[in-house]
């Protein structure tokens, strides 16, 4: 039975909270948060007063910045004194962490703070030594911050946003087998939180949580050498993202094939690794305010286009030529005259064909089906499989010499002939193209001659330019597919899959360009690792852990420094027309010999010290290769030829040659400022994101599984940063939580009521029941800091207490304040019964009255929670009922739609049967045209011979000269109108009795056909019996002056 005390429980908690709330009304709110005490300073406070407490006040509401990135708040403070010094920092130009502060200014919020500030040397000092002071929003929050400059009346606080932290580095080890460790089964306990072990899984489980708890855009960042698996650790978070966000099925299975296109194009066999990635990638995955997958974006980066043209000992080019040479259908090999493998010099010059365990043909049908999926029509497949097929072809171009000045022209063979063709051009302009170049002057274009290596120069580029725009053009298609969709909130987490730092015998152009990238990553492993760290330690007021490690500043220096440095003097040397690879070799060497990171060679030869080991390159065909120029002929020609795909190629090329050019994608750019503008972009769009580490190791040269080098693997530790990082996270506070954060976490813990609400107090107190030692934590302005450990023994405390249910969400309140809650509620129930009895007997007299009054009292509270429970169940009935109906109708809408899914396949039956009868209609029409045509080709042979004979007996058969016109005038009239008939019945508007008709027009043609020959025939022979008796008559003249002839032979001479 309910007591009416449930009703008074409610009012006496109402009434106590809002004394509670007039309680905290009465303190005063103009005065900040406590700060704990800072560490003692060696530096000594100048001369000065500082107000007590100055009274900002906000005036304007503030806007949110860029996302993901350390965001500062600039609050303009007012003073009454005057100094207008400002101090400002000098930045390197170069570097994109200050691209991201100058352009993010606009961006970040900026809130109008007014005060008093007394004292101009101490804020001079504050300025000097960060020293923080708080401001109070116009939200009424307090909050810290630090002075950044001043000018005029108005000083600039900057807020941190304390964002900086980046999670856990993950070690993923290549196994070089297939391991069953990422199959549904584990996706699925990860997902449920079934397992917490370390896993790929678990690292994109984390970004996605934190994107959604705080709306913060997260990275995954890949990183390790070539062969340590990057490419298949970033398939293994795509695939885990796609299980979480999976709300479009969709754009869930596209984004998982991506990498099978990618793959193809961009992937080839190198002497470290089998599936060498060469070129990187950023995978962006969108996400709707709802946690569901709405779009993808692939941003690529540096294809190495040199592999199409050239390749070294024992490895591949790109797999996409081997797959084409095995895999192709038979239908296909004809259009592009395509041959193996070997027979073609771009993919012949090395003696690695096949890869050991992999079936290119396999892979071929793999690749068709995923352009399928990507809604690649079959025209445009073809189109793109021609200007595979034409780099091929035109690596087998060859070339001879035309006169003494060793200039040659393309020979024409098979293989000019067909590259022509699949591109669309004729084989002449190729020829020209390939054989000289225009060049304009005053008096008018002259045409210049190739020498052998300038026509192979020109082949060369050619193919690397197309190839290089199909890739573009397959990664546009692919995007076009994957677009964000409207429901995009911002929110994304991105990929980052790039080349690892190489190192082979011979290093290229490629390879310094790929371990430059490699530097600029790992120096944002550090920035967030180690320098943000330590920087968050000193802005807090945290006696932070030094912890060395490797800065690589010095090596990004020497690529970056202008106008000496790596980069500037490559840029420099390509508009020198004397410059060539060794110039630039000695140039190096004159120049950075000075520098740490930089090691002169013989030759042409220069090495460079790396955070992963030194490195010497060649500089054989840098300069070339850095300004990766195409003739402006064989741009001309690719815009005239037939085919779409070489059209938007050349129209590409030429809209760049338009744009200024300092832009990224203007020809006048050369490769290496292309390749650093864009991997200064990429930096910056990190630098908006939370990132999470994976280092992928690589356990042994040989690629075996099961095996492990131990210098190997501590060498990939060590250049790396992993064991710093690993050093700094035990030596240092690694979980860090705001005061407000740990209270609302674990304040409940408290045994005894806290009188301070204030949530620094509770945070200490926390800390303090539970016997933590001073060591293990440290106090901040802003959080708390803890080390390795302890978070785990208060989380397991509090997973104790909430299974237990010891403490309620009453008995965070405090056991006191419900001690006495329950005593006062005992005493009006004790008040409340007694009054009742008392006014009770009174009334009523007789005690036999009495006792039948209280059971009709006790009788009506228990009607009415009767007709409580009654009214529940018909209610809840009611609900089932509709419930039930509700799925009935669900039932009959999903019979509906699969009745109406089986009569659209019945009608797509019918329309394809009605389509095959229509083509067997067609054919046979032809077939029975034809025919008829055969009929009347001896028609019109007989009716010539008539015409003949005819003539012959014109003039002398005159009475059958009417007989025979007629029946030619009677031929030529059946004639057109068994045409017309024929093509009436033959149109594609006629209906489906054609068949019938034609049929009908058959027979009444042979019945025609049948009287038309006798009646011919009968004229034929009354024209035959008239020339047999012309042919009598001139027989008879003839012969008589036959015998006088004779006679006259017979006679002797006089």
């Amino acid at each position: 039975m309910l007591s009416p005390t449930t009703l008074a429980r409610s009012s006496l908690e109402e009434m106590l909270e809002s004394l509670r709330l007039r309680d905290n009304s009465d303190r005063p709110k103009d005065l900040p948060p406590a700060l704990p005490s800072r560490p003692p300073s060696r530096a000594r406070i100048r001369s000065g007063r500082w107000s007590a407490q100055p009274n900002f006040n906000t005036d304007s509401n503030s806007e949110s910045g860029g996302e993901g990135q350390r965001k500062e708040n600039e609050l303009r403070v007012k003073r009454n004194t005057f100094w207008n010094k400002k101090r400002r920092k000098d930045v390197n130009v170069d570097s994109p962490y200050n691209v991201v502060a100058v352009e993010g200014i606009e961006g970040e919020e900026r809130v109008e703070e007014t005060g008093v500030l007394e004292g101009s040397d101490n804020i001079g000092y504050f300025i000097e030594k960060k020293l923080r002071v708080w401001c109070r929003q116009s939200n009424g929050v307090w909050v810290s911050g630090t002075i950044h400059s001043t000018s005029g009346e108005e000083s600039f606080v900057s807020l941190a946003n304390g964002n900086s932290k980046a999670g856990p580095i993950l070690i993923a080890v290549n196994p070089f087998k297939d391991v069953q460790i990422n199959g549904k089964d584990i996706v699925t306990a990860y997902k449920q939180k079934a397992t917490d072990k370390p896993h790929v899984f678990a690292i994109a489980e984390n970004a996605y949580n934190e994107m959604m708890n705080d709306g913060v855009n997260q990275s995954l960042m890949i990183s390790g050498e070539s062969g340590a698996g990057k490419t298949e650790t970033a398939k293994f978070a795509v695939q885990y993202l796609a299980a979480l966000g999976g709300g479009n099925v969709g754009i869930e299975c596209q984004i998982l094939q991506t990498s099978c296109l990618l793959e193809a194009f961009g992937n080839s066999k190198t002497s470290m690794n089998d599936n060498s990635s060469r070129f990187g990638k950023l995978i962006e995955i969108h996400f709707t305010a709802a946690g569901k997958i709405c779009g993808s974006k692939i941003r690529t980066f540096l294809l190495e286009k040199s592999r199409v043209v050239q390749l070294a000992n024992g490895e591949r080019s790109y797999h996409i030529f081997y797959q084409l040479c095995a895999g192709a259908p038979q239908a296909l090999r004809e259009r592009l005259n395509l041959k193996m493998a070997n027979e073609y010099n771009y993919l012949a010059q090395s003696d690695c064909l096949v890869i050991n365990g992999v079936d290119d043909a396999q892979r071929f049908l793999k690749f068709m089906e995923t352009l399928d999926i990507f809604q690649i029509s079959k025209g445009e497949q073809d189109q793109a499989f021609a200007m595979l097929a034409a780099v091929l072809w035109l690596g087998n171009i060859s070339f001879h010499a035309i006169d003494y000045e060793n200039h040659v022209e393309a020979s024409n063979d098979e293989a000019l002939i067909n590259a022509a063709r699949l591109i669309g051009c004729e084989p002449h302009e190729l020829k020209e193209a390939l054989s000289a170049r225009r060049i304009q002057t005053e008096e008018g274009n002259i045409v210049e001659k190739f020498t052998m290596q300038q026509a192979i120069d020109a082949r060369d580029a050619l193919a690397k330019f197309i190839y290089a725009s199909l890739f573009d053009w397959l990664v546009e298609q692919i995007n076009n597919l994957l677009e964000v969709g409207k429901q995009h909130t911002g929110w994304s987490i991105s990929i980052l899959d790039i080349y690892g730092f190489e190192s082979f015998k011979k290093n290229s152009f490629e390879q310094f360009c790929i371990n430059y990238a490699n530097e600029r990553l790992q120096q944002h492993f550090n920035r967030h690792i180690f320098k943000l760290e330590q920087e968050e330690y000193e802005l807090d007021g945290i006696d932070g852990v030094k912890v060395d490690f490797a800065d690589n500043q010095e090596c990004l220096d020497l690529f970056e420094k202008k106008p000496i440095g790596l980069l500037s003097l490559l840029d420099e040397d390509l508009h020198s027309p004397d410059a060539n690879d060794a110039t630039l070799a000695n140039k190096l060497k004159q120049n950075l010999n000075g520098m740490a990171c930089f090691k002169g060679d013989k030759g042409r030869v220069f090495g460079v010290r790396h955070f992963a080991g030194e490195v010497l390159y060649d500089t054989n065909d840098f300069l070339k290769k850095n300004q990766d120029s195409l003739n402006p002929e064989l741009i001309e020609l690719l815009s005239s030829c037939n085919g779409q795909l070489p059209q938007l190629f050349a129209i590409k090329m030429l809209n760049q040659t338009l744009e200024p050019a300092t832009s990224l994608d203007s020809p006048n750019q050369s490769v290496s400022a292309k390749f650093k503008g864009k991997l200064f972009k990429l930096m910056q769009r990190l630098e908006k994101t939370k990132p999470h580490f994976i280092c992928c190791i690589k356990p042994n040269r040989k690629q075996l599984p099961g095996m492990y080098e131990e210098d190997l693997v501590s060498q990939q530790l060590r250049c790396s940063g992993v064991l710093e990082a690993v050093r700094m996270s035990r030596s240092g506070y690694p979980t860090r939580m705001t005061h407000q954060e740990f209270a609302d976490r674990y304040g409940f813990l408290l045994l005894e009521t806290n009188e301070s609400q204030d949530p620094l107090s509770i945070s200490v107190a926390v800390l303090k029941q539970f016997n933590m030692l001073p060591g293990m934590y440290q106090i901040g302005y802003t959080k708390l800091y803890l080390r390795i450990g302890l978070i785990g023994v208060l989380e397991d405390r509090r997973k104790q207490v909430l299974q237990t249910g010891k403490y309620t969400d009453e008995a965070n309140k405090g056991s006191t304040l419900l001690t006495a809650i329950i005593g006062l509620q005992s005493v009006i129930r004790g008040c409340l019964v007694r009054k009742h009895f008392s006014n009770s007997h009174k009334l009523i007299p007789s005690r036999s009255k009495q006792k039948l009054d209280i059971p009709n009292e006790q009788s009506s509270a228990m009607a009415e929670l009767q007709r409580r429970v009654v009214d529940a169940e018909a209610s809840l009935g009611q609900k089932q009922q509709e419930n039930a109906t509700l799925q009935e109708q669900l039932q009959q809408y999903e019979a509906k739609m699969k009745k109406m899914d089986e009569q659209l396949q019945q009608s797509e039956a019918k329309m394809k049967k009605t389509e095959e009868q229509l083509q067997q209609s067609e054919a046979k029409m032809k077939k029975t045209e034809e025919m008829l045509r055969k009929q009347t080709a001896p028609l019109q042979a007989s009716l010539a011979a008539a015409k003949k004979s005819e003539g012959s007996a014109m003039e002398e058969v005159g009475g059958r000269e009417n007989g025979v016109s007629s029946l030619v005038k009677e031929f030529e009239q059946q004639k057109q109108s068994f045409e017309d008939d024929i093509n009436k019945t033959t149109q594609p508007a006629s209906n489906m009795n054609s068949y019938e008709e034609l049929r009908k027009l058959k027979r009444r043609f042979r019945a025609w056909k049948k009287d038309y020959k006798v009646r011919l025939k009968e004229t034929k022979a009354i024209v035959r019996k008239h020339r047999h008796q012309d042919s009598d008559k001139t027989r008879k003249k003839w012969w008589p002056n036959r015998g006088k002839v004779l006679q006259n032979c017979g006679k002797s001479p006089s």
